[in-house]
C-alpha cells in the first residue's frame, strides 16, 4: 500500500540510465530504452514559462513523487508522462518513512519539442 498521492497518481514510464562507451571509449550515461519501468506517481507543477516569440524556448518543470526502489533512476534517466518525454534535472531525494510511505521526489523538465520545418 502506497501513500494516497501515489496510489491515486498517474501512470508514467521511467527509462533508467545505463552506461555505454562512446566512439572515443569514454563511459557516458544514456536513457535505457530497452528496460522501461512502469510506475504510478504523483506530479506537482513547479514552474513554467511559455514561448511567446519565435526562437524562444518553453520551459516546464514538475516534481514527481514515486516509489523509492527504482534502479538507476538518477540524472540522465528519462520519464514518459502526459504524452511527453521529461529529463531528470535534480538528483532524487529519498524520503524515509514507513514501508508504505517512503518515496523519492525528483524534478523533471519537459524535453523541447522538435522544431517545425
Amino acid at each position: 500500500m502506497a501513500s494516497i498521492q501515489r496510489r491515486r497518481g498517474q501512470k508514467a514510464t521511467v527509462y533508467p540510465f545505463k552506461t555505454v562507451l562512446d566512439r572515443r571509449g569514454q563511459a557516458t550515461r544514456v536513457a535505457d530504452e530497452n528496460t522501461p519501468i512502469r510506475v504510478v506517481a504523483a506530479f506537482i507543477p513547479e514552474r513554467s514559462s511559455r514561448a511567446e516569440l519565435a526562437g524562444q524556448q518553453q520551459i516546464q518543470i514538475v516534481k514527481m513523487i514515486v516509489r523509492h526502489d527504482i534502479p538507476n533512476f538518477e540524472l540522465w534517466a528519462q520519464v514518459e508522462w502526459d504524452g511527453s518525454r521529461w529529463d531528470v534535472v535534480t538528483p532524487p531525494a529519498y524520503h524515509h518513512g514507513t514501508r508504505h510511505t517512503r518515496h523519492l521526489t525528483v524534478s523533471l523538465r519537459r524535453r523541447p519539442l522538435p522544431a517545425a520545418p
